[in-house]
Order: C-alpha cells, then sequence, then structure tokens
C-alpha cells in the first residue's frame, strides 16, 4: 500500500532532489514567486512551509537549521530575507503561507505549470478589515 507516501521524488536522487527544492525555495523566498512545474511546486510547498515555521521561530538555532537548508552562494541574504522581511508578516497565520496557481502546459514538453508565491507578499501592506466600512 502507498499509505503516507506524500513526497515525489522528482525523478532524482536524494542529493539532487534536496538540492532542487533548496534552490526552488531560496528563489521563492527572494522573489516571492515563481513560476515551474505542477509537480516540483507540490514537493516544494512543505519545504518552503518548514523553512517559513523556522523564521517564525526567529532564533539563532532556528536560523542555523535554515542555513542548513538552504545551499546557494547567497543563502545569508536569502536567509536573512526569511527572517526579517517574510517571517513577520505571518506571524499571526498558523501554516499555509504559499499558494499553488495552476497556469499552462509548457509548449516543449507538456508538462503542466504552475505559479507558487506566498501568500502574503513581502513589501505590501496586509488588507486591514477597518477599511472596508
Amino acid at each position: 500500500m502507498r499509505h503516507r507516501k506524500r513526497r515525489g521524488k522528482l525523478g532524482r536522487k536524494t542529493g539532487h532532489r534536496n538540492a532542487t527544492l533548496s534552490n526552488l525555495a531560496a528563489a521563492l523566498f527572494y522573489h516571492g514567486r515563481i513560476e515551474t512545474t505542477v509537480a516540483k511546486a507540490k514537493a516544494l510547498r512543505p519545504f518552503a512551509e518548514k523553512l517559513i515555521t523556522l523564521g517564525k521561530r526567529g532564533d539563532l538555532h532556528a536560523r542555523r537549521l535554515a542555513l542548513a537548508r538552504i545551499r546557494r552562494r547567497d543563502r545569508r541574504e536569502v536567509v536573512h530575507r526569511l527572517f526579517h522581511d517574510i517571517a513577520p508578516l505571518f506571524r499571526d497565520r498558523p501554516g499555509g503561507y504559499t499558494r499553488i496557481i495552476r497556469t499552462r502546459v509548457r509548449p516543449g514538453d507538456a508538462a503542466p505549470m504552475a505559479i507558487i508565491e506566498l501568500v502574503e507578499q513581502p513589501g505590501t501592506a496586509p488588507a486591514s478589515q477597518s477599511e472596508e466600512g
């Protein structure tokens, strides 16, 4: 039975898959939204949301865990952005920090594409309910 087999392998070995998810997460935190395949977006979602939860914790150990999981040359800048710009946006949200929007089929190989984005974008103030009424 395939119960509880959530994580997709993406046709890669473990190291390659972890590097792919790390690079996708760094791009997501740097740009706020990225376009990728649906399979990669679904694999990225739990990886990125766990990193945002680490950012919400905000302590030194959480920062070091995030630095260990993001493997890029500019990882210190990405982790700084995660802890200082992105995590405070989700301070009161218990989860569900990203959304996946299916967009199109890629012309070259007919792969279904999707946009994965942060629910709250850095640099924009969240809409307050006092403005409505």
